[in-house]
């Protein structure tokens, strides 16, 4: 009888972020390389997320008044910004902070991910996809990604349906979920982002350097191969 020796399962990717954290965009950006040159890499990813300005009002509010509240001023956001603006231009990420004249809440971005995932198997791909365009829309754009009708909009250029897309975001549906999920990820010990978590057992924080998550990725297959 021959014996087939049983494939490692995907390796399971948990990617805890914000829509409104430039490092996030910045490090998932960094995955995707990854993910593009090393396509032998099988990974199921789930998108979590983590709120950084957890008591933000739904209707956001006026970039000004967010960088006073923040850090304490428009001139120290301006070179906060400069400095993650210049790292990702050098690796062919374009953010622009002058567009943005509203910090949102990124709850309802969030909420879509989690609609889109609810729309069965087969969505991964575009679920990524749409969480690289919402974050392109907001630091490249300066988009309102927090306002239902603007996300709609995203959601539809993925080819989900825009209407039930708006029509979720108007409710209240998995609010809570998203806040429960944020606390959880405090609770865990995850207190800034990205934090990306793989198989449960391996786990790194920040926008890590694409060899670093590569490494890291080739440790949990091996570890997973070996299990198997």
């Amino acid at each position: 009888m021959n014996m087939v020796s049983a494939q490692p399962a995907r390796l399971a990717l948990e990617i805890v972020f914000d829509f409104v954290c430039p490092w996030c965009y910045l490090g998932i950006h960094r995955l995707n390389l990854v993910r593009r040159r090393r396509p032998d890499l099988d990974l199921d990813i789930v998108w979590r997320p983590f709120l950084l300005n957890p008591d933000m009002p739904r209707a956001g509010m006026g970039r000004t008044d967010y960088a006073v509240r923040k850090f304490g001023g428009e001139d120290r956001a301006r070179r906060l910004y400069v400095t993650i603006t210049d790292l990702a231009a050098a690796e062919g990420l374009h953010l622009d902070f002058g567009q943005i004249k509203r910090t949102p809440s990124s709850v309802d971005a969030h909420r879509l991910i989690r609609f889109a995932a609810t729309l069965g198997p087969g969505m991964g791909a575009i679920t990524d996809r749409l969480v690289d365009a919402i974050f392109a829309a907001y630091f490249a754009h300066g988009s309102d990604i927090g306002n239902p009708e603007v996300l709609s909009i995203i959601a539809a250029s993925h080819g989900l349906d825009s209407f039930a897309a708006q029509a979720w975001l108007e409710t209240n549906e998995a609010v809570e979920l998203i806040h429960a999920d944020n606390l959880h990820a405090h609770r865990l010990g995850i207190n800034g982002v990205p934090c990306f978590l793989i198989d449960g057992v391996h786990a790194i924080a920040g926008a890590q350097e694409p060899e670093v998550l590569e490494r890291l990725l080739d440790l949990a297959q091996s570890d997973r191969r070996a299990g198997a």
